[in-house]
């Protein structure tokens, strides 16, 4: 698989990552088996798949342990990354940044892991009541003791200003990555952002006009999240099919059956795409497509596609090989934005 290289820290990927929360946290939880999904995490590291994404929150706890499963024989293949700063318990998520939590969270993680080093340690959510230096300087100092090659920002879930508008609820974007902009500048000054994580995909784009071109002028790796659609642009979710009651597609406004079915032209346009390019016949899917697109918007950026499932573990890695024309671009390009807030 293609390698792509994650900020100044030179340090190198597979173009296609593999993100594991839906192993253990959130999506369709009946349906998260761990010999299941061990099998999906050493289908992707055969298949040239090396960043591994996970969080402590996921489970929580339970995905890390995990992939410390697959660490402890394969550590070689892999590429950690995982997150710290977000707490779940008594059913509410909480921030907490504070420089000693950090620390804490840090060897908890090295723990479950079964790894000596975490590849690229990333800050969950910043702590309202902390500085956002002072998290930062605790996680700088774990990359002086050795316990972390590198330092990620994630962005994911950040939401900002509402604004009126054809669909009630949108999302005043340029707020919101202004407003991270503003704090990656601070944090830049106390050590350096080898990666931004967040959402991008073909029907949420709105990195591209300022969080992607940020990270591209600094050197800094762009991990796109949810780079599927939460699942929507594989094509393979019927509108109307509901979801599971703990699933949170299942309270999404975007994924009501009506906004699904208005949404079915961005699917049909990654199929046409599909299509030129071999369709079933060749092994290329929507899903690809999507993905292509995505390594298609610089050479710092890596898709970090969900998954617990090793068929679509391999799909996913597949699309490193799929190369999209300006023809393709043009036609993904001119194919109607996705109706819905996305909230």
């Amino acid at each position: 698989m293609e390698r792509r290289t994650l900020g100044a820290t030179g340090l190198d990927v597979g173009a296609i990552g593999l993100g594991c929360m839906p192993m253990s946290w959130a999506y369709s939880t009946s349906q998260q088996r761990g010999d299941r999904s061990l099998r999906a995490v050493h289908a992707a590291l055969d298949a040239g798949v090396s960043l591994l994404d996970t969080a402590d929150m996921y489970g929580p706890f339970t995905n890390e342990l995990l992939l410390g499963r697959v660490l402890r024989e394969r550590r070689a293949d892999a590429f950690v990354a995982t997150k710290c700063g977000l707490l779940v318990g008594d059913g509410h998520i909480v921030a907490n940044g504070r420089p000693s939590y950090v620390r804490r969270a840090c060897d908890a993680s090295l723990r479950r892991l079964q790894t000596d080093v975490i590849d690229l340690y990333q800050l969950h959510r910043v702590d309202p009541e902390v500085p956002v230096e002072e998290t930062w300087g605790a996680m700088a100092e774990l990359v002086t003791a050795g316990k972390v090659r590198a330092l990620g920002w994630c962005a994911v879930g950040v939401r900002g200003a509402r604004r009126p508008g054809p669909h009630s609820g949108a999302y005043r974007w340029r707020d919101v990555h202004d407003g991270t902009i503003r704090q990656l500048d601070r944090v830049q000054q106390v050590f350096p952002v080898s990666a931004v994580q967040a959402e991008l995909s073909v029907w949420s784009p709105e990195a591209l006009a300022r969080l992607l071109p940020w990270c591209a002028a600094r050197g800094v790796g762009f991990l796109a999240a949810m780079p599927l659609g939460s699942g929507f642009l594989t094509g393979t979710l019927t509108p109307g099919s509901g979801f599971e009651p703990d699933d949170p597609r299942a309270r999404h406004p975007r994924f009501t059956a009506e906004m699904m079915a208005a949404n079915q032209p961005l699917v049909a346009g990654l199929r046409r795409v599909a299509q030129r390019h071999g369709g079933a016949a060749a092994g290329v899917t929507p899903a690809q497509v999507a993905l292509a697109w995505t390594l298609a918007q610089g050479r710092h950026v890596v898709p970090v596609p969900g998954t617990k499932r090793e068929c679509w573990a391999v799909e996913n890695a597949g699309a490193a090989r799929l190369a999209l024309t300006a023809r393709d671009l043009a036609e993904i390009a001119a194919l109607p934005p996705a109706r819905g807030s996305w909230d």
